[in-house]
């Protein structure tokens, strides 16, 4: 199986999980066409002190299991030296970094989704992590706000 079908399938997989726990989620709509919500998305990121890592392309995977979109994209951000420090105390956390979220296009609207980082406090309990979940989720929803605010 193929990088790209394997993500592809990994992200319809997400999103059952999410229709199970919509509460794990922060998402919105915005009204912006879908390059405009992406250059404001990358534009918040890097206004709230983090830094865009990569943009994967997920649209040509889906495309090839029959999933139609203009655009799908998810885009990778966090603050380097932060996750190089919290991977050597804690290397468990690697498979959830760096932050991400899922932008897609759905006819004239833009829809931007990810987990909430909050709930990584679930299954990392020490005191320092939960503190810097809830922050990365206060950040997170500071920066989808900008984005579905924006005109």
């Amino acid at each position: 199986m193929n990088k790209a079908l394997r993500l592809s399938i990994a992200l319809l997989l997400f999103g059952l999980a999410a229709v199970a726990s919509a509460d794990q989620l922060l998402m919105i709509r915005s009204s912006l066409p879908f390059a405009e919500a992406m250059l404001a998305l990358q534009n918040a990121i890097s206004e709230s002190g983090y830094k865009v890592a990569r943009v994967q392309n997920v649209d040509i995977g889906l495309s090839k299991i029959g999933y139609k979109t203009d655009n799908y994209k998810v885009v990778f951000y966090g603050k380097a030296e932060e996750a190089a420090r919290l991977v050597e105390k804690y290397p468990e956390l690697i498979p959830y970094l760096p932050l991400n979220v899922a932008i897609f296009a759905e006819k004239d609207n833009t829809i931007l989704v990810t987990n909430r980082p909050g709930v990584l406090a679930e299954f990392f309990p020490a005191p320092e992590l939960k503190t810097l979940f809830m922050d990365w989720e206060k950040d997170l929803a500071k920066i989808l706000n900008k984005v579905r605010d924006a005109r």
